[in-house]
């Protein structure tokens, strides 16, 4: 069993910026593939970032390009989103997932086992 906790979310203004961070608590976290997903009162969760197991390869939305990165510290079993540049369109509950079963990210909340509870953003205008 995987447990992840998500924090860093909160109300911002639009352009202002947050860091989302996602302790896991295992030591095995160093080979799974780590995804951010969002999801807004009645829309679909979906795919913000993935990166693999060792930091070395990551994806990012289009809509986020640009202005989110995705990181990993496996030392610290910990996650992190970087979100600059924020819009009022990224207000969502952000949350994160790992994917045990290879070191890969995947871009579809179904191949991922394992989600925490998520963290609120709220970008005002």
């Amino acid at each position: 069993q995987v447990q992840l906790v998500e924090s860093g979310g909160g109300l911002v203004q639009a352009g202002d910026s947050l860091r989302l961070s996602c302790a896991a608590s295992r030591r095995t976290f160093s080979m799974y593939g780590m995804g951010w997903f969002r999801q807004a009162p009645g829309k679909e969760r979906e795919f913000v970032a993935g990166i693999n197991w060792s930091g070395g390869s990551t994806g990012y939305a289009d809509s986020v390009k640009g202005r989110f990165t995705i990181s990993r510290d496996n030392a610290k079993n910990t996650v992190y989103l970087q979100m600059n540049s924020l819009k009022p369109e990224d207000t969502a509950r952000y949350y994160c997932a790992a994917q045990t079963r290879d070191g890969t990210y995947y871009v579809r909340p179904g191949d991922y086992a394992y989600w925490g509870q998520g963290t609120q953003v709220t970008v005002s205008s």
